[in-house]
């Protein structure tokens, strides 16, 4: 559970979600090789998170487009411009944060030659680049899970991060 203000979360996100919104109100989310990004226009409201799994998926050469999905990466980061849009804002006003990408698995050789933390990140900071955006802030890599919440009031970001000791690793 979300526990890291007193004042509740409004909004948790599972992975592969997203909640853009203009309100006054908290959005949460618990990462391990996950990445969460966040995104606020100062001064407002307005912004949103999105927890995806994956850096992308195989489309393959299917012909019919298929609705945007929020477990991959590239998918969540259009759904944000496609928010931002529809906001009438433009994204380089906003401040961009990128959290996770947390090896839950140490000592797991199978694991760490897949090693989706790492590509998780690399697909974010990469994401945010082709859109032009500056990554105001980030805590990510290292191993453990992340306790991520957004505050959409002021735009501010806690984390709680949990590291996984090596003698603690599944074999």
């Amino acid at each position: 559970m979300l526990h890291l203000h007193p004042r509740k979360v409004d909004v948790v996100l599972e992975p592969g979600q997203f909640h853009f919104a203009n309100a006054d109100l908290r959005i949460g989310t618990l990462l391990g090789s996950c990445i969460a990004i966040t995104f606020w226009l100062p001064g407002t409201m307005l912004g949103g998170m999105c927890h995806y799994l994956l850096p992308s998926r195989n489309r393959g050469s299917r012909p019919e487009p298929e609705a945007l999905d929020g477990r991959y990466g590239d998918e969540a980061v259009e759904m944000f411009m496609e928010a931002i849009d529809r906001a009438g804002t433009f994204p380089e006003d906003y401040q961009a944060k990128l959290f996770g990408g947390g090896n839950q698995f140490l000592g797991n050789s199978r694991a760490e030659a897949i090693d989706v933390p790492s590509r998780n990140v690399d697909a974010g900071l990469r994401l945010l680049k082709e859109y032009g955006l500056r990554v105001s802030a980030r805590h990510v890599g290292g191993s453990g899970p992340r306790q991520v919440i957004l505050d959409l009031s002021n735009g501010h970001v806690w984390v709680r991060h949990g590291q996984i000791a090596a003698t603690q690793a599944p074999r």
